[in-house]
């Protein structure tokens, strides 16, 4: 079965004319596991590079998508955090959707195999995820974040990083339930409050991750395509970073929060190859 992926993907190439349909049916139905050791099988057994085969074959962004599911999620991450810093001007959007929302697990891995230019050097804690609450902590916690905030002239930001960054998730939801009994606000209010800028977006992603990471990620890809104008790169990212991971339960969140399916909005803001790849990402319609 291996073989003949590989067959058709290099037929799909080498035909008169690239059969897009073959690399959609291909890549589409198959996870990334088994997609990037098609790579290695390629050159093997055609001596030709896949990627530069592709590149050569393919444009616009239906190229840009493919080539990111033929990269390890590891991979992808570092070249998008990569290509976010590189140049002028950082996409700040893009560190903070990638940094809050992945295990410090993953970042390790993502700085392991970050090669390119300057070692990536990013601050993570020790979050865990173990699920064993201490009620009386999480209180204690939320009492500090309220004192390093809304209860201080100025806000003493090395708290908020000392708390989101070392407790785990579910320790973390149980203090951002205290803390709202306890001042009557939700926490993401009060940062929005005492917090702007880079600061404040960064914030946000931890808890909006913390509290729901699905919702977190159909918001990301609700706003890709809100208004004029789609943010592909945004929107390639999220789709096939999360197709193997929660995407199921994005789309949940996105027919609840937004009223329509996810399949529906892409369908109605993409067109012909990106637009059937990505739907096979989506999974299906809600």
């Amino acid at each position: 079965m291996f073989k003949i992926c590989v067959l058709i993907c290099y037929c799909g190439l080498v035909c008169a004319g690239t059969d897009e349909q073959a690399i959609i049916n291909l890549l589409g139905s198959r996870s990334n596991k088994q997609r990037v050791p098609l790579l290695r099988a390629y050159k093997t057994s055609y001596g030709k590079d896949l990627i530069k085969d592709l590149h050569s074959e393919l444009s616009g962004d239906f190229r840009k998508l493919v080539m990111a599911m033929l990269k390890t999620p590891t991979e992808f991450d570092a070249y998008e955090l990569n290509s976010a810093i590189k140049g002028a001007g950082t996409d700040e959007a893009c560190l903070i959707e990638i940094l809050s929302s992945r295990s410090n697990n993953e970042i390790k891995e993502i700085n392991r195999i970050y090669k390119q230019g300057e070692k990536l050097r990013v601050v993570h804690g020790n979050r865990d995820e173990r699920e064993n609450v201490d009620i009386s902590l999480a209180k204690q916690d939320a009492q500090a974040l309220y004192a390093a905030g809304e209860n201080k002239l100025g806000t003493d930001e090395s708290k908020f990083n000392a708390i989101l960054c070392a407790r785990s998730k579910s320790h973390l939801r149980a203090v951002f339930l205290e803390y709202q009994h306890m001042c009557g606000r939700d926490i993401e209010k009060s940062i929005s409050r005492e917090m702007s800028g880079d600061l404040e977006s960064g914030m946000l992603a931890v808890v909006k991750c913390i509290k729901n990471t699905p919702a977190y990620f159909a918001e990301r890809l609700y706003k890709s395509m809100k208004g004029a104008g789609t943010k592909d790169r945004t929107l390639i990212r999220i789709m096939v970073s999360r197709s193997e991971v929660d995407m199921l339960d994005i789309r949940q969140e996105y027919v609840k929060n937004y009223g329509k399916s996810l399949y529906t909005h892409i369908s109605g803001d993409t067109s012909g190859d990106y637009k059937k790849l990505l739907l096979m990402l989506c999974g299906g319609s809600d």
